[in-house]
C-alpha cells in the first residue's frame, strides 16, 4: 500500500517523552497509511535502544551529534515521497483524529502548504499555536497591545476559533505539511540551529505563493520543554540562540533598515531590563532566585551583543564546542 504521510520526529535525550509520543502516534493515527522518520541527534539516554526495542517498524537514523533541529529534519526529509509530513516534537500527544483531519484538509485545499491543530497544555488551557511574522511592529512594540488594537492583522490565542483560520505562521511542534510545496521553497534553511526555522518556512511558503491554516477544531497536548536546560547558563545560551535566529531572520527576510534599526534596539532594551531586574534584586535583598536568573541571562545576552554576537556563544556554539 502507497503511503500518506511521513512523520518526522527529531530527538536529543528525551527518551520518555519519544516513548510516548510514538504510543500515542500509534494509537490514534488509524485511517491513514504512514511510515515513522525518527532522527536521533547523538542522544545519551538510550533513546535509540529503546526504539530500537519497542518500535522496531521506525525508521532510525542515528547522528552522532546534536546537528539542531533544521538540519536533522532535512535529512529525514530529503529521503520522503509521500505526499505530506507530519513534523512532530517529541514533547507531545496526539488525540483522535487530529493527524486525519489536518490531512483531509490538505487534500480539501491545495492551495494550502501547511496546517497545525491547536496545542493544548497538560491541564487542557490552549497554547499559543500561531504567530506573526518578527517584524518592527512585533519586536519592538507590546505584542497584547498589537493584539488588541488590531485583532485582524495580530490574531489572539485568546480568541476562541470556530472556524479554520489563514495565519503568517504556525508553530512546528506538529504541523502537517504539503512535500510539493516544501520541496519548492527547498526544505529548511540550516542555518537556524534553534529558532524561528518555523517562522523562516512559513515566510517563504507565502512568498512562493502558498497559504498556512491554524485548525482550531483539531487539539494535540504540547508539554514544552522536552530538551530545554534547567541551568541559568544554559537558559541564557538558549536565549542568544534566540537572538541570533531573530536578526537572521531580518537579514534575510526584511530590509536593511529595518534589520539595522532591530540591531540597535534590541541590545538598549536589554541593558534597560537587566538595569531594572538588577533594582528588583537588591530590593529583596538578592533572595529572588528568578530574578537571580534573570539578571544572569540578561548580562550574558548584553554580553553576547557587546562582544559582536560571536558564534562561539549560545547553545549552537556550544554544541560545535562538545562535538570538535
Amino acid at each position: 500500500m502507497k503511503k500518506e504521510l511521513s512523520v518526522v520526529i527529531i530527538n536529543w535525550n528525551t527518551r520518555g517523552l519519544l516513548k510516548d509520543c510514538l504510543e500515542s502516534l500509534y494509537k490514534t493515527v488509524n485511517d491513514l497509511s504512514f511510515d515513522v522518520y525518527v532522527v536521533d541527534n547523538g542522544s545519551t539516554d538510550g533513546s535509540v535502544e529503546m526504539v530500537e526495542k519497542e518500535f522496531p517498524g521506525v525508521r532510525l537514523t542515528r547522528n552522532k551529534e546534536n546537528r539542531g533541529f533544521t538540519m536533522a529534519n532535512n535529512q529525514a526529509l530529503r529521503g520522503v515521497h509521500t505526499p505530506y509530513v507530519f513534523l512532530l516534537n517529541t514533547d507531545t500527544v496526539l488525540l483522535d483524529k487530529t493527524v486525519e483531519g489536518a490531512v483531509s484538509f490538505l487534500n480539501a485545499h491545495p492551495d494550502v502548504a501547511i496546517v497545525a491543530p491547536q496545542f493544548l497544555n497538560r491541564d487542557g488551557s490552549k497554547q499559543n499555536t500561531f504567530d506573526n511574522f518578527p517584524s518592527l511592529p512585533t519586536e519592538l512594540l507590546n505584542k497584547s497591545l498589537l493584539r488588541l488594537c488590531f485583532p485582524g492583522r495580530y490574531p489572539s490565542k485568546r480568541v476562541d476559533y470556530k472556524e479554520p483560520l489563514e495565519v503568517e505562521s504556525v508553530l512546528f511542534a506538529g504541523a502537517v505539511l504539503r512535500q510539493d510545496a516544501f520541496r519548492q521553497i527547498g526544505f529548511f534553511d540550516e542555518d537556524y540551529f534553534a529558532y524561528l526555522e518555523d517562522s523562516d518556512t512559513c515566510f517563504r511558503l507565502k512568498k512562493a505563493g502558498w497559504k498556512c491554516f491554524y485548525l482550531p477544531h483539531l487539539r494535540m497536548y504540547h508539554f514544552g520543554g522536552g530538551t530545554k536546560d534547567k541551568s541559568a547558563t544554559d537558559r541564557a545560551n538558549s536565549v542568544i540562540e534566540y537572538y541570533r535566529s531573530l536578526y537572521k531572520f531580518f537579514r534575510k527576510n526584511r530590509s536593511t533598515v529595518e534589520y539595522v534599526i532591530v540591531k540597535l534596539i534590541k541590545p538598549l532594551r536589554l541593558a534597560v531590563s537587566l538595569a531594572l531586574s538588577v533594582t528588583g534584586l537588591v530590593l529583596t535583598l538578592f533572595l529572588h532566585k528568578g530574578l537571580r536568573s534573570r539578571v544572569y541571562a540578561y548580562r550574558k545576552v548584553l554580553e553576547w551583543h557587546l562582544r559582536g554576537c560571536p558564534s562561539h556563544m549560545g547553545v549552537k556554539g556550544r554544541r560545535a564546542e562538545h562535538i570538535s
